[in-house]
C-alpha cells in the first residue's frame, strides 16, 4: 500500500486544524438592500451541506429578524439542513455596518456562543444588514468577506468602486437574468470588475435559480476551508 501523502495535502490539514483549534472559520456577506444576500446564503448552504460541511448562520438587520426567520424556515425547518438554533437573527437597532465593522461585539458574542454550543461546525456565515458600497467586515469578526451587488443598479456599478467592491475577497454580481430587461451590459460589468478588482475574483450569479452559485461556493471551500474534509468525516 502506498502511504505517500502529497505535501500540499499535509499543509491543508495543518492549516485546517490550526484554525479549528482557535475558532470556527467565519465569512461575512454584505451588500445593499435587496441585492440578494439572503438568497445567496440559501443557495450556498445546500451545496456546502452536500459536501458534508456543517454551517451556522447569523443574520443582521436594523429592526427586524425577517431574513433569519425565512432562512430558518427554508433551510432548517423545511429542508432539515441544520438545527433551527443554528440560524440566529440580530436586530442591531442602528447603522448596519457598525455592527459588523466599528463595533462587532454583539456579533462576536453570538458567534462565540454558537461555537461553544456547536464546536463541530465547519463554518459560520454572518450576513450584514443591507448597506452601501462602503461596507466591510472587521477582521475580528470575519475571516473572509463576500460583497454582493446586482445588475439593477446598472452596468456602471463595479466601476463606482467603494470599499466593498474593491476590498472584498469575492465580489458576487447577482440577478444576471434581468440584465437584458434593464439595459445592463454584463460585458461592461465584467470588463470593469477586472480593472477594479485586479487579481481578486468575482462571479456572476442568479441566486434565484442557483446559476453561478457553485463557483462562488467553491471559492469558500478553497480559500476558507482549504479543501479540507468536513469535521464530521475526520476520524481521530
Amino acid at each position: 500500500m502506498n502511504r505517500w501523502i502529497p505535501k500540499c495535502l499535509l499543509l491543508n490539514f495543518f492549516i485546517y486544524f490550526s484554525v479549528s483549534l482557535s475558532r470556527i472559520p467565519r465569512i461575512g456577506i454584505g451588500g445593499p438592500v435587496g441585492s440578494g444576500k439572503t438568497m445567496l446564503i440559501e443557495q450556498m448552504v445546500p451545496i456546502l451541506k452536500h459536501e458534508g460541511y456543517d454551517v451556522g448562520i447569523i443574520s443582521n438587520d436594523v429592526v427586524s429578524k425577517e431574513d433569519a426567520e425565512r432562512m430558518r424556515k427554508n433551510l432548517a425547518t423545511e429542508k432539515g439542513l441544520m438545527p433551527e438554533d443554528l440560524v440566529i437573527g440580530i436586530a442591531t437597532g442602528g447603522c448596519p455596518h457598525t455592527a459588523v465593522r466599528e463595533d462587532p461585539s454583539i456579533n462576536i458574542s453570538v458567534v462565540e456562543e454558537m461555537e461553544i454550543k456547536h464546536p463541530n461546525l465547519d463554518l459560520i456565515i454572518i450576513e450584514s444588514g443591507g448597506d452601501n458600497i462602503t461596507t466591510t467586515f472587521s477582521p475580528a469578526l470575519a475571516d473572509y468577506f463576500i460583497y454582493i451587488i446586482d445588475v439593477s443598479g446598472g452596468d456602471k456599478y463595479p466601476r463606482k468602486r467603494g470599499l466593498g467592491i474593491e476590498t472584498c475577497d469575492l465580489l458576487v454580481i447577482n440577478k444576471i437574468d434581468i440584465a437584458s430587461f434593464i439595459g445592463a451590459d454584463l460585458g461592461v460589468m465584467e470588463r470593469d470588475a477586472k480593472i477594479i478588482r485586479r487579481d481578486k475574483p468575482f462571479v456572476f450569479v442568479n441566486s434565484k435559480t442557483g446559476q453561478g452559485v457553485r463557483e462562488a461556493t467553491d471559492y469558500v471551500i478553497k480559500d476558507v476551508l482549504f479543501n479540507a474534509p468536513p469535521k464530521s468525516k475526520i476520524k481521530i
